[in-house]
């Protein structure tokens, strides 16, 4: 289904929000907005997420509003603010860590290389994703990176 109106914009991040908001209360953790931003294909550094969540107004109770993050949302897809990675610089990138050849990565080499490289995970980042993605300690990335991408326009 692709993008063509806000109200289509609106749907796809109340659902990645809502995602989030385990009360239930159109608020997620100032720490989860990263991932709900993640997951609707934006892959802002961390100064920039960072004056992002600046922009939507965390108000010192340690929450993001829905009211707040949505018009704010809403902005940097439509502009494309933080572009999303291609499916073929994804998998060069697994295949360059995946020295071996082998098809997937084993979960202790991802996390060594997404917690002390770059601009790493943290611990709680690194537990949710292993949580959703291990199969036997064993990550086969060509299946991940579905699940990575996110195409706004479509």
């Amino acid at each position: 289904m692709a993008i063509r109106n806000t109200a289509d914009v609106h749907k796809k991040i109340k659902a990645a929000f809502e995602a989030f908001d385990y009360q239930s209360n159109h608020t997620v953790d100032v720490r989860e907005i990263g991932t709900v931003v993640y997951s609707l294909g934006c892959f802002p550094s961390r100064p920039n997420l960072h004056d992002f969540v600046a922009e939507v107004g965390e108000d010192h109770t340690g929450y993001i509003h829905l009211d707040k993050f949505l018009p704010a949302m809403t902005k940097v897809l439509l502009e494309h603010r933080f572009p999303p990675i291609s499916a073929v610089i994804l998998l060069q990138a697994f295949k360059v860590l995946d020295k071996e050849k082998k098809g997937y990565l084993e979960s202790e080499e991802l996390t060594k290389y997404l917690t002390q490289e770059g601009e790493p995970f943290s611990q709680g980042e690194m537990e949710e994703m292993l949580t959703a993605l291990s199969d036997n300690d064993h990550i086969y990335y060509a299946d991940y990176i579905s699940q990575l991408i996110f195409d706004p326009d479509t």
